[in-house]
């Protein structure tokens, strides 16, 4: 869907319900047996009270942080439980490989969360300066040398800190066999701490957006996604909650089908928008989404937590109106076609394809033809605010992509 000029038609793109061709008549059953009707005379304006304060830092959660401070001050807040998470288990992973050896050399020091700090430091530095190796960071040769790296740390102690990196015990492995053990344990502790750092110091803005990213990885992980079409084709999938400045305020890893969710009789998309949710309840957010989770069951679930929602939609969705199922309808370029459903609105646009998208948030707009004197359709106000919202998810993916790690490895963790 293409970006289109805010919803202002001339006198020839008057709203003119002769100017489609359709079979409907005055009420339609939904494939749940729900009743869609065609809006008749004025509507109501769609209200949704926002309590939820204004966006930004929790001053209650981190009193001692302002602007007079380093941004050293921030990344600690999030990262110090981290770090010494990573420091714990590396050094005990470490301990348990020296152990079971029968001779060896004598052990070296312990990692300190000092060291573990640089380490971090370097990683992502060297996503900033490509090199063939990784040893040639440490280089003396003229074309390589480079004294940051040699100054922050040696070469054989980063090794070895890389060597035995570790997020958990491994004595906590999980018995793979049972359907419903944790595929993400090896990481599920640092997971969840960065969740929980995610939502607690910061306050969302009003309008959210969840969509997925991939993280690129072509190792083997029984997890992994290949999305043909995606840029990313091979990684990881993540789907993410962000607000208009691009934070994630919460995420999840797409581990493979929730067999557990799904036997609440809840679809794979309901459950992880519904788990994505679960911390901005009853505050009236406005909540952005594609068709890939768009439904009306879901609105409606999350409209009774006071979560409103506006998205595309695909029309064989259960519950959506079958009068405007594709083989049912044949509009003209500009056409607007739009059914109610209690506080649910869904509207079919044709523009250069069909656009169908599915709102509690707004007020339905009035049928016809919205064309400007150039014959170009016009975009109604749903799609406008549709396309301002849906692209915090990417805007918080491009500032993550300028701190990646570039150097290539086969493990997943």
């Amino acid at each position: 869907m293409s970006h289109l000029q805010p919803d202002h038609p001339t006198s020839s793109g008057q709203a003119s319900s002769t100017s489609m061709s359709t079979s409907a008549s005055d009420g339609f059953q939904s494939g749940s047996g729900q009743q869609w009707t065609r809006a008749s005379g004025p509507q109501r304006d769609v209200v949704h009270t926002f309590t939820g304060g204004s966006k930004g830092k929790r001053n209650s959660e981190a009193p001692h942080i302002n602007d007079s401070l380093s941004l050293l001050n921030v990344f600690l807040l999030y990262f110090a439980e981290i770090i010494t998470l990573l420091v714990v288990e590396t050094n005990k992973y470490y301990h348990g490989h020296f152990d079971r050896l029968d001779e060896g050399p004598s052990p070296l020091p312990d990692v300190t969360e000092a060291e573990m700090l640089v380490f971090l430091a370097l990683t992502i530095q060297m996503g900033h300066c490509k090199r063939d190796k990784l040893t040639d960071y440490w280089s003396r040769a003229k074309n390589f040398h480079t004294t940051f790296y040699t100054n922050a740390m040696k070469r054989d102690r980063f090794l070895h800190i890389l060597r035995f990196l570790h997020f958990t015990d491994n004595d906590n492995e999980p018995d793979m066999t049972d359907a419903n053990s944790d595929r993400l344990w090896k990481m599920r502790n640092l997971f969840d701490i960065l969740k929980e750092k995610f939502s607690k110091f910061y306050s969302p803005s009003e309008h959210l957006a969840v969509d997925k990213v991939i993280v690129k990885f072509k190792g083997h992980v029984v997890f992994r996604q290949y999305i043909p079409k995606n840029h990313k084709r091979f990684g990881i999938k993540i789907y993410k909650l962000c607000d208009e400045t691009g934070y994630t305020y919460d995420m999840t890893v797409y581990v493979g089908r929730d067999r557990q969710r799904t036997a609440q009789h809840l679809t794979e998309t309901h459950a992880t928008a519904s788990e994505l949710t679960k911390k901005i309840q009853g505050r009236g957010h406005k909540l952005y989404m594609e068709n890939y989770f768009s439904s009306p069951d879901l609105f409606d679930d999350l409209a009774m937590k006071q979560i409103y929602c506006c998205g595309t939609v695909r029309p064989n969705r259960k519950g959506m109106p079958q009068d405007l199922n594709p083989k049912r309808t044949t509009l003209k370029r500009g056409d607007l076609q739009v059914r109610n459903k209690g506080d649910l609105t869904t509207i079919l646009w044709r523009d250069k394809r069909d656009v169908r998208v599915l709102t509690n948030i707004h007020d339905a707009p009035a049928e016809g033809n919205l064309c400007d004197t150039n014959g170009k359709a016009i975009n109604p106000q749903i799609v406008a605010n549709y396309n301002r919202h849906m692209g915090y998810v990417d805007k918080g993916d491009r500032m993550a992509n300028s701190y990646s790690i570039n150097r290539r490895t086969w493990k997943w963790t």
